[in-house]
């Protein structure tokens, strides 16, 4: 058994497909294959279901899962830990939506730089099915999203909520008006939207974040949903001004991290996270 083959195996986990892991791998169909083929030949076992709509772990497939994470993640470690400078002794990945990387995540950062200075910290962005699927390969520690699924091996845990407010560049407005952009800010907003605003006919405009929206406000006017504390600084400033009674939609933001991991920087890096959470949690009351 070598590393390529359990990280193969962990691609094809996270994305349910061989020839998706191939895509993700940069390898043809038959080298995955054949991967896999001399993984359960090692084994004695049979790891996939293959059928048209994929592939899912057999029951061995699942037990072998968090072995195949300990070892990829071990060899990642080593690798990462021996190229590191001699004054750092840890390192940690962590991932985060954009608007989590807005104040937040920073604040983190600097509280990790305060109690662990000898750690190297390396920062993403992305979108929860790359992090989710990062977290499953073992090539991502901690992940900050807001609709996480869940996976064998994972925690998923609540941190805190965002508000999510209608936000204007003009002070009286009363609703979303012709040059709404309407954020995707996922299944239980667009339920609560659609609630809220039943004859509201399609946007025009549509921001897969809300990153995006600031800046189409900001350049060309507008309104859109934005977390409270993602518009805190704006409102302030009065470039942006929130719509007087208008909806406010609960966000939760999670966190999720391995289930079994006892690295200290990712022990060290949750409780600060949790400890960070907590104050967002009194600031809102």
């Amino acid at each position: 058994m070598d590393i390529d083959q359990a990280r193969t195996f962990l691609t094809i986990t996270a994305h349910g497909s061989f020839v998706e892991a191939g895509r993700q791998l940069h390898l043809t169909q038959s080298t995955i294959s054949a991967r896999i083929q001399r993984l359960e030949e090692e084994l004695g076992t049979r790891l996939f279901v293959r059928n048209r709509s994929g592939a899912t772990l057999t029951l061995a497939g699942k037990r072998f899962l968090d072995y195949a994470k300990r070892l990829v993640l071990t060899a990642d470690q080593a690798r990462d830990e021996l190229g590191l400078p001699e004054r750092y002794h840890d390192s940690i990945r962590i991932g985060g939506r954009i608007a989590l990387w807005e104040g937040f995540l920073p604040q983190w950062v600097g509280w990790m730089r305060q109690q662990a200075a000898d750690v190297v910290i390396r920062s993403e962005i992305g979108f929860e099915d790359d992090l989710m699927n990062r977290l499953i390969e073992g090539s991502l520690d901690i992940g900050l999203m807001y609709t996480p699924r869940h996976s064998p091996g994972l925690i998923v845990e609540h941190l805190f909520d965002e508000n999510l407010i209608l936000v204007s560049s003009r002070k009286d407005d009363t609703g979303p008006g012709e040059d709404y952009i309407y954020i995707e800010w996922g299944p239980n907003f667009y339920a609560q939207h659609a609630q809220s605003y039943p004859d509201l006919e399609g946007t025009s405009q549509i921001a897969n974040i809300g990153w995006l929206g600031v800046q189409l406000l900001l350049e060309n006017g507008g309104s859109c949903f934005l977390p409270a504390r993602m518009a805190a600084s704006f409102i302030t400033a009065g470039r942006l001004h929130r719509v007087a009674n208008s909806p406010e939609y609960i966000h939760p933001a999670y966190i999720v991290y391995p289930r079994d991991s006892d690295k200290p920087a990712i022990i060290q890096a949750v409780e600060g996270l949790r400890e960070l959470a907590m104050k967002e949690r009194t600031n809102k009351n």
